[in-house]
């Protein structure tokens, strides 16, 4: 096996795990952050609540699609997209002045999450071969387990020191991250 090949075959796992942990850790870390959100735009627990549900329902309605239009695209570009797509819904979320605006926002970062992970989990199966796959796939779902376990915590610590939008700012920053190593 040649250098080239390890390398690419690592940097593409540290891509897709990256990719695979930020969706589950803002998914976790939002919820600690909702009671502020509730408070800075004086909305009630039913708004707060599709602030969470239109992002799983973007994502869940738009996962299959983005799918097979990865398989006519390719995986790449496709992933690409979803994570700039992402990334920029963090990223407004930062500066939102309005409940319904964020509300948008989150339904976009939906749409990014479905690319990625339409296309995440087919990139690595492309890359390693049958007897590496279980290994670069178990890393890829700890990513996302990982997220989703410290999402709370850090979303906690994230909102009570610099607010809110700090969740969002971490997310764009990660999302900048995979970009980068992307391209």
């Amino acid at each position: 096996m040649s250098g080239n090949n390890v390398v690419t075959k690592r940097v593409t796992l540290l891509i897709a795990s990256v990719s695979s942990f930020l969706t589950p850790f803002l998914s976790s870390s939002i919820n600690i952050a909702l009671p502020s959100i509730g408070a800075e735009f004086g909305i009630d627990v039913v708004y707060l609540s599709w602030l969470v549900t239109s992002y799983l329902l973007a994502t869940a309605v738009f996962l299959v699609p983005f799918g097979r239009i990865a398989d006519i695209y390719g995986k790449k570009r496709v992933f690409l997209c979803g994570t700039f797509t992402f990334t920029v819904g963090s990223l407004l979320a930062v500066f939102v002045t309005s409940a319904e605006v964020l509300l948008l926002t989150r339904v976009l970062q939906g749409l990014g999450s479905a690319m990625v992970f339409g296309t995440g989990v087919a990139i690595l199966i492309s890359v390693y071969p049958l007897q590496e796959r279980g290994k670069a796939l178990g890393i890829n779902v700890a990513a996302v387990y990982l997220g989703l376990s410290i999402g709370p915590t850090v979303g906690g610590f994230l909102t009570h020191y610099w607010g809110w939008r700090s969740i969002f700012l971490a997310t764009a920053a990660l999302g900048v991250l995979v970009i980068i190593l992307v391209l």
